[in-house]
């Protein structure tokens, strides 16, 4: 047999087995590279959606406010923007309701200890008129006084107490909160329980 003859050969198979070698560098590049997006899609959805009680306790006012505003935007809800701030008119967050209905949120992001007063149920009512909101929602980290519950039913506020931010927080619509408002901080028991948890 001649050089000739064999070189064709040769070259033919090493051209393939380059573009075999190539071809399965560039799977398993792909491969990794999608591995890694979906690990991150994973983790940013933990971070967007299912955070802890704890690390919400951790956030500073403004990423509270933000977190409520994200966690709105989750829910379907329209031209959702922070006014938080100094002269914010008793509102943190304003938007729009999936069904199209305005809305105005006041944010406090308290120590679990804490308590909300009715004053500042009053100032949001106030925020509501001022915004001309259909719905005004209150979101906090603790727990609302019996007044200031009472004065949210009475006057259409939606009150989202510590329970109720765990149960938005963990996947259940805004809207669905309506249908507990003014319920879930529990009877003497559930107290209890808290002030062992919380120390107050």
């Amino acid at each position: 047999m001649f050089w000739s003859d064999v070189w064709p050969y040769l070259v033919g198979a090493l051209i393939l087995g380059g573009i075999g070698a190539v071809g399965w560098w560039l799977w398993r590049t792909d491969r990794l590279a999608r591995g890694r997006d979906s690990l991150w899609r994973q983790e940013e959805a933990v971070k967007a959606g299912h955070r802890t009680l704890a690390e919400v306790d951790a956030m500073t006012g403004t990423e509270f406010e933000e977190l409520v505003a994200s966690l709105c935007r989750r829910d379907g809800c329209t031209d959702v923007r922070r006014v938080g701030g100094a002269n914010d008119n008793g509102a943190d967050v304003v938007g729009r309701l999936p069904d199209g209905r305005s809305m105005v949120i006041q944010c406090k992001r308290y120590a679990p200890t804490s308590t909300i007063a009715s004053r500042e149920l009053r100032d949001l009512l106030g925020a509501k008129v001022h915004f001309g909101a259909d719905l005004a929602v209150f979101v906090t980290t603790t727990r609302f006084s019996r007044p200031s519950e009472n004065f949210a039913l009475q006057h259409g506020i939606l009150a989202v107490h510590r329970d109720h931010l765990g149960l938005w927080n963990n996947g259940a619509p805004l809207l669905s909160l309506t249908e507990v408002n003014g319920r879930g901080q529990g009877d003497s028991r559930h107290r209890a329980r808290w002030k062992q948890a919380y120390g107050k």
